[in-house]
């Protein structure tokens, strides 16, 4: 059979003020379109589906259109919540979505066979089974204890998850031997994992003091499908363990990067084959660096790239012109009568010189974490003193977003 794995769609994002809308149709239209071409059985969407607890009305749609065209198009759907996902809005829709062959995982199940997903080829036989792990609370899988310290709540936490996988890949290999089948056993995650590569827009996730889950911890599955990172990669090099990334760029730094979801085929136990797909870039975007002068002839080279119709979202850092005041104005001048839009403009500083005091960043572009990060460098305290307030405003950051899930 083939399955689909991809992964933080974060439906409802805004960038930079801007919607994403048009860009997430056309991304389900695409989607579609591989369903198709490829004999896609199932797709699995590891975590992050929205980008907020309470996604605006136009995301939800998009949500209910996915769910309703691959149903059509005979396509098993399977969703697994992440730390941006609401489980409350995800469960309320649970019941009905499973009529339309919808499978969705909000959070960890106290009854470890609803996280046990068997998965059937065209035909209808048994050809895989899932582990569907999504974004894993500590409340869901640890009890707190009095008296720990940090590093024994991040032992104790990493304890605690790998003890999930393991009890999961168990319950999946006595089904196996139930069928009287050799299935492939694969599993999902949304989480950061040691050795991962990761991009401004990921927002940094402490599932109570643990920092990031070591591979060597997770059981051996034949196939890991991870959310969280956006950034496509293999995992300390196993070509088993994947990130297929964010399908749409969700920060400026992650320009460059080939955006894909990435096709697995089952076959024998050892033969899973792994295909990159290759998704398109919806709406352009350019981040341009220079003097006023460069910028001249940079700008027009972008926008040549262009095709009929397509609109591009700018960034753009200016060098050696400093001094100007009106600076916002020449820019602006230079995309007058363009199909162009610039979302940032920012004057490049010298090393010296960028501090938290010249640095000018709305807090629509920071995360609560980097907001935390650069008020604590103007306290110049002692690192250990640093690093216990980091480690205490992480749990009491944790406990925000639980509340609010």
């Amino acid at each position: 059979m083939r399955i689909l794995h991809t992964s933080d769609w974060h439906l409802g994002q805004h960038f930079m003020g801007r919607s994403r809308q048009a860009e997430h149709q056309a991304l389900i239209d695409w989607l579609l379109q591989q369903v198709q071409q490829q004999a896609v059985d199932a797709v699995l969407l590891a975590g992050d589906i929205f980008d907020t607890g309470a996604p605006p009305s136009y995301a939800r749609e998009l949500y209910n259109q996915l769910v309703v065209r691959l149903h059509d198009a005979h396509c098993r759907l399977i969703l697994l919540g992440g730390n941006h996902d609401s489980v409350a809005t995800l469960e309320e829709s649970r019941p009905l979505l499973a009529y339309l062959g919808c499978t969705v995982i909000p959070a960890v199940q106290e009854d470890l066979s609803r996280q046990l997903i068997t998965l059937h080829d065209a035909a209808g036989n048994p050809a895989a089974l899932l582990c569907a792990v999504p974004f894993i609370r500590a409340r869901d899988v640890l009890q707190s204890q009095a008296g720990q310290s940090a590093e024994e709540k991040q032992l104790g936490l990493q304890q605690a998850i790998a003890a999930h996988y393991q009890s999961l890949y168990q319950l999946a290999r006595a089904h196996c031997e139930a069928l009287g089948l050799q299935l492939p056993i694969l599993a999902s995650g949304h989480l950061t994992t040691v050795g991962a590569s990761s991009s401004e827009s990921v927002r940094d996730i402490y599932v109570g003091a643990l920092d990031a889950f070591p591979t060597n911890a997770f059981p051996p599955f034949d196939y890991i499908a991870l959310g969280h990172i956006h950034r496509p990669q293999l995992v300390g090099g196993h070509a088993h363990i994947r990130y297929s990334g964010s399908p749409l760029p969700l920060s400026f730094d992650e320009l460059g990067q080939d955006k894909q979801m990435l096709l697995i085929e089952t076959g024998a136990r050892a033969e899973l084959n792994i295909t990159a797909l290759p998704v398109p870039c919806f709406q352009p975007l350019a981040s341009l660096r220079g003097t006023l002068a460069q910028l001249q002839q940079a700008i027009p080279q972008a926008l040549a790239g262009l095709a009929a119709g397509q609109h591009l979202w700018l960034e753009i850092t200016v060098e050696g012109d400093d001094y100007l005041s009106d600076l916002q104005g020449r820019i602006q001048a230079m995309l007058d009568g363009q199909p162009a839009e610039l979302l940032r403009l920012r004057r490049a500083r010298s090393q010296q010189a960028v501090s938290m005091q010249s640095e000018r960043s709305t807090l629509d572009e920071l995360s609560p974490q980097e907001v935390f990060e650069r008020r604590l460098q103007l306290e110049e305290l002692e690192a250990p003193l640093a690093e216990a307030l980091r480690q205490r405003y992480r749990q009491v950051l944790q406990q925000v977003q639980e509340e609010q899930a």
